[in-house]
Formats: structure tokens, C-alpha cells, sequence
């Protein structure tokens, strides 16, 4: 039973869904905005914000944490020197999530995620 467990499984085992929900974060953060399912950008809002947090923090073990889980290690050095100016007086809520139109093959309800 699942109960009380957070993020969906979305169909897949727990290292793909794993491996998927990184890719994700790191083009979230590396283009600020992705285009995809609904389900997938809730999944994902998670990650992206908690390696917002992470940069927030702004520590050593911060960093290799972050270096850790996102793919880039560019896109890393980045989100560390450009965090405090963009969400440094920001509690939470990086994050926005807006619905689209359904997706034309198979009707999936679509979202964008995006930084704000």
C-alpha cells in the first residue's frame, strides 16, 4: 500500500522514474520553463525546488549534494551564483505550474512548470 507516499510512480520503475525526474529537473533549471505532462511537472516541482533550497544554503555540502542529483555541473556553479539575487528574499514557491491544452496523440493533460 501507498499510503502517505508524496510523488506519483508514473508508470515506471523506480530507476527510470528516478533518472526521469533528474533530467527533468535539469532542463527546468537550465531553461527556466519545460512544456510537460501534468503529472511529471508535479513530480518534478519537488526536486527543482529543493536544489533551489540547496543553493540557497550556499554550502559546501550543499553543492556536492546538488552536483549529486543534477546533470550539469555548469548549470550547478550557475544556480549557486545566481540564486541569492533571484529568491533570496523568497520562502518557498519557486515554482509555477500551468495547465495547457491536452496532448493531441493520446489526450494527457499537459502543463508548463516554469521559475518564477
Amino acid at each position: 500500500m501507498r499510503h502517505g507516499r508524496r510523488i506519483k510512480q508514473l508508470g515506471l520503475p523506480a530507476d527510470q522514474r528516478k533518472a526521469l525526474l533528474r533530467a527533468l529537473a535539469t532542463e527546468v533549471l537550465r531553461h527556466g520553463r519545460i512544456t510537460t505532462t501534468k503529472a511529471r511537472a508535479k513530480a518534478v516541482r519537488s526536486e527543482v525546488e529543493r536544489m533551489i533550497t540547496l543553493a540557497k544554503n550556499g554550502s559546501l555540502s550543499s553543492r556536492r549534494m546538488a552536483l549529486g542529483y543534477i546533470y550539469d555541473k555548469q548549470l550547478v556553479k550557475a544556480l549557486f551564483e545566481n540564486v541569492e539575487s533571484r529568491y533570496g528574499d523568497r520562502e518557498g514557491g519557486y515554482t509555477r505550474i500551468a495547465r495547457t491544452i491536452h496532448r493531441r496523440g493520446d489526450n494527457a493533460e499537459m502543463a508548463i512548470i516554469e521559475l518564477v
